[in-house]
């Protein structure tokens, strides 16, 4: 996004969400009421129709206002008790209202994986990106340079876990007038997902990055969710060793000239072990940018970051709140042990958990989902497991609890926000 250097850029931003607001509701937006075609999305919004009487049609996946806002302050909190600057993954809802709501919520700036989020990020104005991956496309390198040069309040920082992308880094920036921000990727392992395995060779990329005229190292960084056989000590463990990759470097006075020095690490499952980690970074050259980028919080799920998440450790901290429910309708009940429903794969998670049956509508009544288990899932049906508890028939709604976030957002374009008697307050656009 090329901004006029005389705009103000929090304006134009603002400019971009509301116009999210202009686009018409039609077949593109699965679950909205047919009614609604032809209106704006912000005409829908100011109607604050009924969520479960409004004319929805089902399945829809709808996220609880009440929750997302206590999801939003929860993180707030915790990172500023820590002291910890965050900015949370992107990826998992790759929706632009949100990105600017973890910001207002105190967040440093906003993570993402691969240059088309950057680009969705920087199309509404998100001013600090840390990429967590090695960039080593050219065409996306010479975009990057562009926003550097056009916005000189853009930050951007990459992961760099190799020689080679080092230099196919600096080929592709040739000419830049400003160096893109780099933080060597220490490996949680061998036989973990990327990064450099031994210190020895994040020195030698660390030693390719000073030769590069295009990057320049600002810090370490990495993924502690991907330590094999994970548990509390060996995530510290590998904490420990990123904290000490930072000092080494430090005294080696690689990060000469820096005003800070970026450490980062977190996601949503041991983000405790990393305040703990982080709290003990003795002091170096100049301060320490200590970076947390848990994302799944947003919504938080009913499986398995639910059983995944640090606060189940440190309850005294508070509690994340499942958000997303998947409203789904009875369509078949074929036996009194089986029943299926019209959401499938294209409409609910299934990559880590199958969903949760949780509650079921009927004439207005909500219930718990007594004795009944999803089991499986087709492109457009649950199947259900009944037994001699549900009360369950053709037509009931049935609300469904979804696990692993990334997974949710994805499938659904717009997304109603429903207060806890159905009022749909607002629509978040997903852009994957």
């Amino acid at each position: 996004m090329v901004l006029d250097p005389g705009s103000d850029p929090g304006s134009d931003a603002r400019a971009r969400l509301a116009r999210l607001t202009e686009e018409r509701v039609d077949h593109r937006f699965k679950g909205l009421p047919p009614d609604a075609e032809g209106l704006t999305v912000g005409e829908l919004a100011a109607q604050r129709r009924n969520l479960f009487t409004g004319g929805f049609t089902t399945p829809v996946l709808a996220l609880s206002a009440e929750r997302l806002e206590h999801n939003l302050r929860l993180m707030e909190t915790y990172a500023a008790r820590h002291g910890l600057a965050f900015a949370p993954h992107g990826k998992t809802s790759m929706a632009p209202q949100l990105f600017h709501r973890q910001v207002e919520h105190g967040a440093w700036g906003i993570t993402l994986a691969v240059p088309h989020q950057v680009r969705v990020a920087r199309s509404f104005g998100i001013r600090r990106v840390f990429l967590a991956n090695e960039l080593v496309d050219a065409a996306a390198l010479r975009w990057i340079a562009a926003e550097l040069d056009a916005d000189p309040d853009f930050r951007f920082v990459c992961y760099v876990d190799s020689v080679r992308g080092v230099e196919l880094m600096d080929a592709a920036l040739a000419g830049a007038s400003r160096p893109v921000d780099v933080v060597v990727e220490l490996a949680a392992g061998e036989g973990a997902r990327t990064g450099v395995r031994t210190e020895a060779e994040c020195a030698a990329v660390a030693d390719a990055v000073a030769d590069a005229r295009g990057l320049r190292l600002v810090g370490v960084a990495g993924y502690e969710g991907e330590v094999p056989q994970a548990d509390s000590e060996r995530v510290r463990a590998w904490l420990r060793r990123l904290v000490a990759l930072a000092v080494d470097f430090d005294k080696a006075g690689r990060f000469a000239g820096l005003d800070e020095i970026v450490v980062s690490a977190g996601g949503s499952a041991w983000f405790d072990a990393v305040a703990d980690v982080f709290d003990g970074i003795p002091d170096l050259s100049v301060p320490v940018l200590k970076l947390l980028r848990s994302g799944a919080y947003v919504s938080h799920d009913d499986g398995h970051y639910r059983k995944l998440t640090p606060f189940n450790r440190v309850p005294e901290e508070g509690a994340l709140e499942p958000a997303f429910r998947l409203w789904t309708q009875v369509v078949s009940r074929p036996s009194a042990d089986q029943a299926f429903t019209n959401a499938g794969k294209r409409d609910a998670a299934y990559d880590l958990d199958l969903p949760f049956a949780q509650v079921v509508r009927r004439d207005g009544a909500e219930r718990p989902a007594d004795g009944i288990a999803v089991t499986g899932l087709s492109d457009q049906h649950a199947w259900l497991r009944t037994t001699g508890e549900a009360d369950l028939e053709v037509g009931d709604w049935v609300g469904l609890g979804l696990s692993h976030p990334c997974t949710s957002f994805d499938k659904w374009v717009l997304i109603p926000v429903a207060e806890a008697d159905g009022t749909v307050v607002d629509y978040i656009r997903t852009f994957f």
